[in-house]
């Protein structure tokens, strides 16, 4: 659930305060507004805590926009207020933001309401942020000054060792000093694991502060080293600062010591920190590594730019790399060559995108054999959302690729089937089709001698003749029509799923089967509905299920004759339903759904494939077949699609 939105609102229109809210919960904002209209409603709502953000009309009855946002300012100088007005001109908007309006928005323009909050609300948190930062920075310094600061003072000098003491104090630093003069002296002093800071000179009777640094550079690396000194010259003090001294302070100019050691000792808590940082880093990465390292599957890291610095045990077991191998691209030779490409494009677009990756690739094994694996990798970002490193996974999935491809082979099958049973129909369809096509055929050549005659006239009757020639063209084209149906059917190739009529191929199979429906005295009687939505599917596919069912009709009454019908119409759950009835023989008892296995079949010379396949057929494409016992005698088939 949302936090939600508390906002004080200044408005006296309570249309206007709706369409506001409204704006804002739009946008997915749970809104709690306190609306008031007065200066005293304002002045008590200012006090409740929880506000987030004030709205404000600027002219009211009874107050006005300007007054509040002066007392909002004192009251509440954390809270956003933004103007929503309709009669902010330009001048009085730009006085209000200079006093202190985080934005204004004209109620002719509300769409600007919802980035002007959110950006307010945005903002308000940064403050939020920065002051409680500001704060914690102000107590850890005021803690510092508060602890003991421990010294180790490398001074022959009783006197400058007092003033430098007598400094730091000035400036509430509570010291703890341990003045020492001989290297045996300091070197001892330097195992006290309570050290904050060495202060040293440069030059003693029988030791000299460069020294004392690389010993201090060997032993304690991580205490801040400041040379106080008056002999310290600028080359020496250079070569001093570039061997790993923090700073040096020359005695005559001492006003510089106390800013100095601040920063040193601050320094060196920052570096505490981020060692500390890295080490808890370090420990998390190496647990999340071992946890890895337990899980049953391939695993690796790898930097920002992609290259790889870290594989599990599973994944040099299986390729045989070891991890330096490994590293780097070096991973790359596992890649099947077909795979390489397309791979590592893959991967380098993630990269650059920082999005997360995933890709199927062969991967060779120790002993040669290549497996698909699915990869995947996903970025680890820092507190500022740069990529640092890439954690991935190689999951074995060549069972399931195996299964792809046995679906990929028995689908060919079946396209294969589907085109032999469409091409076995057309060949027992070939005397019936021969006789459709001769029709139209002889049909046009009588057209044309008849147009020949008219034009060899003494006087040509052009009109006569033109006549006759519409006619061959008329006769052509139904053949054309006949041939290119036929040549539909025998088309081979992958299904092509487009925008289908239901009506129009119901109507195609009618014309294609009508000599043979008329040779075995059936008629074919049509009830389409006209307002049949459209359905995506395969076309050819469509036509092959209608002429299975439609040629099984047929068949059921060759001996007796009747009539076909082929119905379409919309079914109640919102399908399109077709059927083909017939007043034929009937199912056989209780073989409602064997006969749709395949080879199983009641005719003589059936190949029992032609149910199978269309049911197959309709099951790809998101539907339904199924046969029943027809009203009266005979048998229905119907189907069901989704519209498109």
């Amino acid at each position: 659930m949302k936090t939600p939105l508390r906002i004080l609102l200044l408005e006296d229109d309570a249309h206007d305060a709706e369409l506001i809210q409204e704006f804002l919960e739009a946008d997915h904002f749970v809104c709690e507004i306190t609306r008031t209209q007065t200066r005293a409603e304002f002045v008590a709502a200012l006090e409740d805590v929880e506000i987030d953000v004030i709205l404000a009309d600027y002219t009211l009855p009874s107050f006005d926009g300007l007054s509040a946002l002066m007392l909002a300012s004192s009251a509440r100088p954390d809270l956003p207020f933004i103007f929503v007005s309709g009669t902010l001109g330009e001048e009085v908007a730009i006085e209000a933001l200079k006093i202190g309006a985080t934005d204004y928005v004209v109620k002719t323009r509300l769409s600007r309401l919802v980035p002007s909050v959110q950006r307010a609300l945005r903002e308000a948190d940064e403050r939020a942020e920065r002051k409680t930062a500001a704060k914690v920075a102000a107590g850890r310094e005021e803690a510092s000054i508060r602890t003991p600061l421990r010294i180790l003072l490398l001074e022959d000098d009783a006197h400058d060792a007092e003033l430098i003491q007598e400094l730091l104090e000035t400036d509430h630093f509570v010291c703890e000093t341990t003045r020492v003069q001989t290297r045996a002296e300091f070197l001892a002093a330097l195992k006290n694991s309570g050290i904050d800071l060495i202060l040293a000179d440069y030059q003693l009777p029988s030791f000299d502060g460069l020294s004392a640094l690389k010993l201090a550079q060997s032993e304690r690396p991580d205490l801040p080293f400041i040379f106080v000194s008056g002999t310290l010259g600028e080359e020496v003090a250079i070569e001093a600062l570039k061997i790993g001294a923090t700073d040096y302070i020359l005695k005559t100019r001492l006003a510089r010591l106390v800013p100095s050691v601040q920063r040193a000792l601050r320094e060196a808590r920052e570096r505490a920190e981020r060692r500390m940082a890295e080490e808890i880093s370090r420990r998390s990465e190496k647990e999340l590594l071992d946890v890895i390292e337990a899980i049953p599957i391939m695993a690796f890291t790898s930097l920002a730019d992609g290259s790889n610095v870290w594989a599990n045990r599973r994944w040099v077991e299986y390729t045989g790399l070891s991890e330096q191998n490994t590293s780097g691209s070096g991973w790359r030779s596992t890649l099947h060559p077909d795979d390489v490409d397309g791979h590592v494009t893959k991967w380098q677009e993630a990269l650059a995108s920082g999005e997360p990756f995933e890709s199927e690739a062969r991967h060779r094994s120790v002993n040669g054999e290549y497996r698909w694996f699915l990869v995947r990798a996903v970025p680890l970002r820092d507190e500022n959302g740069k990529i640092r490193k890439w954690y991935g996974t190689l999951t074995d999935i060549e069972d399931r690729k195996g299964a792809e491809q046995e679906r990929e082979g028995l689908r060919q099958l079946e396209a294969h089937l589907a085109y032999m049973s469409r091409v076995m129909t057309m060949g027992e369809l070939a005397a019936s089709l021969g006789h459709e096509i001769k029709q139209p055929i002889a049909a046009a050549a009588i057209s044309a001698e008849a147009c020949m005659r008219w034009l060899r006239r003494d006087t040509p009757d052009v009109t006569e003749a033109s006549e006759a020639a519409s006619a061959t063209v008329a006769a052509v084209t139904r053949a054309g029509g006949i041939i290119d149906r036929v040549s539909s059917l025998y088309r081979r190739g992958r299904p092509e799923r487009e925008s289908v009529d239901l009506n129009e191929i119901a109507r195609e199979m009618s014309l294609l089967l009508g000599d043979t429906a008329n040779q075995n005295a059936v008629s074919i009687r049509t009830d389409l509905d006209p307002e049949l939505p459209m359905t995506t599917a395969d076309c050819v596919q469509l036509q092959q299920v209608l002429m299975n069912l439609m040629l099984n009709g047929i068949e059921a009454m060759r001996d007796t004759g009747g009539e076909l019908t082929v119905a379409s119409k919309g079914s109640e759950d919102g399908q399109l339903l077709i059927s083909v009835s017939d007043a034929g023989t009937g199912l056989p008892v209780n073989e409602s759904e064997r006969i749709f296995e395949a080879f199983f079949t009641t005719k003589a010379q059936g190949t029992g494939m032609g149910l199978s396949i269309s049911r197959r057929i309709i099951e790809s494409h998101g539907g339904h077949l199924w046969a029943g016992r027809n009203t009266g005698r005979g048998a229905i088939f119907q189907f069901t699609l989704l519209p498109t």
